[in-house]
């Protein structure tokens, strides 16, 4: 490769380094180890070979080494002393001769083999790069620069510090719309290992990003006076936040929400309207869920929290706020059920349609409890009345020892007891 052509050479290279935020040094390190596994490919797997990278000198050298013998053996690392007197006027036998690779006899092949492996060379020193840069950034909320929008599947690609990451669709809000040029709000959810295209997982619809943006946004959060116990979110349509306050002093849903709504609605103008519900959390299950059916104002609430059983609250509320307690879509009951980690059945105070003969909470409790014991019953009969055979008819139906079928069935023996 002549000086010109060499100095174009570095000059991309230089250029690549700066577009990707990658160190010069690097990138020349596994750029000369991906030529050499090229020319020992095209050269039939010679050994001694020889690259030099120099930019400042603008020289770009590669070469591989023989063996110069009487006898050649070895004709892809050994040459006869006539053929090395064609390289070398001073060349003797024992001697190691370089023979010069024009970067046009490279060949075809082995130019598309390093063609290939610098493209992956650069992605993995860019998943290096990111991962060393933002490896504190994950649990955080950054800033991204939208480079290109997909007009067809809507995913996005951001700038995050010289590096692309991609935003798909179903990470982005429902009604968001993003344009080149646009700087997006993201939450980093974790860094990948595997071999995925950019290590880095960013979301706008992950609970967290909703947590992260009050903590931001509540300063009593971000001292630890105030706590976000929890997060359930349809994103970009409701989320319920669960506040408990360490300090006494302290409203937590007061905080949060801010003289006027200043705090929450900044919230909600980051998260393109997206509504917000901040709840008290409670450790009292009954409390709490009345607390996650908010706005709807609840009379009652009987738990079923029994060890291996379903969890179940079973609500009552006045009859005007049925529609109101369930939500539109059924969404905040489904919230509330999130949030609280129960199944949350609703009953309008009067009974169903207005049916005074409905039964009562704690009965329609003891009901589900009797019924939910008689599904366990039925699987421990089922289990029950299956036959066991006998070791010898197993080790007959089955390619093993006997000792392990004897204890294969004390095993189920115990289980049963």
């Amino acid at each position: 490769m002549n000086a010109k052509e060499a100095k174009e050479f570095f000059e991309a290279l230089n250029f690549i380094s700066a577009e990707k935020g990658i160190d010069p040094d690097v990138l020349a390190e596994k750029l000369q180890s991906a030529i050499t596994l090229a020319v020992r490919k095209q050269y039939h797997g010679a050994s001694r070979i020889n690259i030099v990278m120099d930019p400042l000198k603008s020289r770009f050298k590669v070469s591989f080494s023989k063996l110069v013998v009487e006898e050649v053996g070895d004709p892809v690392n050994e040459i006869s002393l006539e053929a090395a007197l064609a390289h070398s006027k001073k060349a003797r036998v024992g001697d190691l001769v370089e023979i010069k690779v024009d970067s046009k006899h490279i060949g075809r092949i082995a130019a598309q083999a390093a063609k290939q492996q610098i493209m992956q060379i650069i992605r993995d020193v860019e998943k290096e790069t990111i991962t060393e840069k933002m490896g504190d950034k994950v649990g955080d909320i950054i800033l991204a620069r939208v480079e290109r929008v997909d007009p067809v599947s809507q995913n996005v690609v951001l700038k995050i510090d010289g590096s692309e990451v991609a935003l798909p669709r179903s990470k982005q809000l429902y009604n968001d719309e993003f344009f080149p040029g646009d700087i997006a709000k993201v939450y980093v959810v974790y860094l990948s290992s595997g071999d995925s295209q950019s290590p880095l997982k960013i979301s706008r619809t992950h609970p967290n990003f909703v947590r992260r943006l009050f903590e931001l946004e509540v300063p009593e959060i971000s001292d630890g006076k105030i706590e976000i116990k929890k997060v359930a979110r349809e994103a970009g349509v409701r989320s319920k936040v669960a506040v408990y306050s360490n300090d006494p002093n302290l409203e937590p849903v007061g905080c949060c929400i801010g003289n006027r709504g200043i705090r929450i609605n900044s919230v909600v103008s980051q998260l393109a309207g997206e509504k917000i519900d901040v709840i008290r959390y409670s450790d009292d299950p009954k409390e709490f869920v009345s607390q996650a059916l908010l706005p709807a104002k609840v009379l009652e609430v009987e738990i079923l929290d029994e060890p291996n059983l379903e969890k179940v609250a079973f609500v009552s509320v006045p009859e005007d706020q049925i529609s109101l307690a369930i939500g539109n879509h059924g969404l905040n009951a489904k919230l509330a059920a999130m949030i609280t980690g129960f199944k949350i059945d609703i009953n309008p105070q009067s009974g169903f349609y207005g049916e005074d003969s409905s039964p009562s909470l704690k009965q329609k409790l003891q009901a589900r409890l009797q019924q939910q014991l008689e599904k366990q019953n039925q699987k421990k009969k089922k289990s029950q009345e299956r036959p066991l055979l006998s070791p010898e008819e197993l080790v007959e139906e089955a390619d093993i020892h006997a000792f392990e079928v004897e204890a294969m069935l004390e095993e189920e023996r115990n289980s049963r007891d």
